[in-house]
């Protein structure tokens, strides 16, 4: 599925390379032997994946903020990338709660940025833009999204992807449309639309499988706020092989093909309960290991959201490769091992794993 002789000497942009997608991402990405810069504004977690994975002196580690159109632009002019991830992004619907104006700034205007100064980057050839599965206007349905349902969102954070993705098919319609004649740069730019990512490494605040282990490792009992919403749960090295496929396809001659919205989901089976995941992790985790859950009043998220990965399955000949059971084995042994200081040496292991899975 992925093509190593592809990405051999590709040099690669990575917005929000430190965070928990970014990270893996740029881990993968070396060891396919591209030439890596990384743009962030800096570590999202203490401890954070992008140290612990050591691939920091693998690639090049500018810092900059996707806000600052300048630096962006100064970073993307100085490398002339082929390709581009934009995965810089505030991630959490809790704390757009608290920062709304931020979580608007950096993830459309930051993406808007982006957008704009790519005009002027003659290199590039592919972007992947991530946006969110929390795109779409939720209406509770009990079957998948598809790429053409209506974008929207309740809270600050996912109506702030459905602007993006909003933003990007204006521009790509108004700046890089290759079916009209025109001196169009020939960049080909889709986005990416994934589900609830889990795996080894994430540390972030208020996401139920760092919570869980975090509470663990303390010998604590972890809180479950909402343990009977749905989720399509996936490990991350799902959607990251969707984007890698993803590139590669904008990326030719007739990339302006592939050039929309894209689904990387799980198998429908795997969407299940908060309290079902808790369950598993717990078992996998074991010494006794429990949850309790909170009866108190919760900022409103969706309940139930499913994605259709029936596109790419069909046109980009992508499909999940792990089981649940098999992601949340993989995101406990990672936890282990990096309990163990082994963690580092884990994340490329598992990579490995997935490619030959």
């Amino acid at each position: 599925m992925i093509d190593e002789q592809f990405w051999k000497g590709k040099r690669v942009f990575v917005t929000g390379h430190t965070g928990f997608k970014g990270s893996w991402l740029s881990v993968w990405l070396n060891m396919l032997g591209a030439d890596v810069t990384g743009y962030s504004i800096g570590l999202p977690t203490r401890p954070s994946l992008f140290e612990i994975s050591g691939i920091g002196p693998s690639l090049n580690d500018r810092r900059g903020d996707v806000r600052n159109k300048n630096d962006l632009e100064k970073a993307l002019i100085e490398t002339q990338p082929d390709v581009v991830f934009h995965l810089a992004a505030q991630p959490l619907v809790r704390e757009s709660y608290l920062s709304p104006v931020d979580t608007y700034e950096t993830n459309v205007m930051g993406t808007v940025y982006l957008l704009d100064i790519l005009q002027r980057v003659q290199s590039v050839r592919s972007c992947v833009i991530i946006t969110s599965d929390k795109c779409y206007e939720n209406r509770e349905w009990h079957w998948g999204y598809r790429e053409n349902e209506a974008m929207g969102g309740y809270d600050p954070y996912s109506s702030s992807k459905g602007c993006c993705e909003l933003a990007v098919s204006s521009f790509r319609r108004s700046f890089y449309n290759h079916d009209i004649e025109s001196k169009a740069p020939f960049i080909s730019i889709a986005t990416a639309r994934a589900g609830n990512v889990i795996g080894g490494g994430d540390f972030a605040a208020d996401r139920l499988i760092p919570d869980i282990v975090k509470s663990f490792m303390k010998k604590e009992i972890p809180v479950l706020r909402s343990p009977h919403s749905i989720r399509p749960w996936q490990h991350v090295l799902e959607p990251l092989s969707g984007y890698l496929v993803l590139a590669k396809f904008l990326y030719s001659e007739t990339g302006y093909r592939y050039a929309e919205g894209w689904n990387f989901g799980p198998e429908d089976k795997d969407a299940k309960e908060v309290e079902w995941i808790a369950e598993k992790i717990a078992q996998l985790w074991g010494n006794g290991s429990n949850y309790t859950i909170d009866k108190g009043k919760q900022p409103h998220e969706a309940h139930y959201l499913k994605l259709d990965i029936s596109k790419a399955r069909a046109l980009l000949k992508w499909k999940p490769k792990l089981t649940l059971d098999k992601a949340l084995e993989f995101t406990v042994d990672w936890y282990k091992a990096y309990e163990q200081n082994n963690a580092a040496d884990y994340c490329q292991k598992q990579i490995r794993m997935y490619m030959d899975v």
